[in-house]
């Protein structure tokens, strides 16, 4: 390997000095020249590109990588570490439901990522948190498990018409 810029990206990187790479280093020659495997997935059969174990690209990464990609998605989403979001989401504090539990900012407030402001809440739960008809009961439940909920909604019948 020698020192070079790559006639490709234009970069200073290692380039192969053995004349078959024609300049490129080996990010560029592994996309350019080399030519990729065409195979029928195991999985999805579509004919994709092979990625390793009979798999495409995103099959194989469905299958070996999904948890790395919630992880990741849940640190960028909500800006938090996975074991604060894992065990905040472990089950509903409202009926204990821990199949899917969705993160539930008690304040409303989607960038105050403290651990007081954070619950998990099954998505029956979590869609009333958010629906003014059932909010105040939700917030009522969180209130006797111990939860700080600040002031929700005032009602909004005051501005309905009685006669409609």
């Amino acid at each position: 390997m020698v020192q070079g810029v790559c006639s490709n990206c234009k970069n200073e990187k290692n380039i192969a000095g053995d004349g078959k790479s024609k300049g490129f280093c080996k990010s560029c020659y592994a996309k350019l020249l080399w030519p990729r495997k065409f195979i029928i997935c195991k999985r999805c059969e579509r004919t994709k590109h092979h990625q390793a174990k009979g798999l495409c690209t995103g099959c194989y990464n469905s299958v070996f990588h999904i948890d790395k990609v919630r992880m990741a998605n849940k640190i960028k989403d909500h800006n938090i570490d996975y074991e604060t979001y894992k065990k905040t989401t472990s089950a509903c504090v409202l009926c204990g439901f821990d199949k899917i539990v969705d993160l539930h900012h008690l304040d409303m407030n989607h960038k105050n990522n403290s651990v007081e402001n954070l619950t998990g809440l099954c998505a029956n739960h979590h869609r009333m948190a958010h629906h003014r008809t059932f909010q105040k009961e939700v917030f009522q439940q969180l209130k006797e498990k111990g939860f700080n909920i600040p002031e929700g909604y005032k009602d909004d019948n005051l501005f309905k018409n009685p006669s409609s």
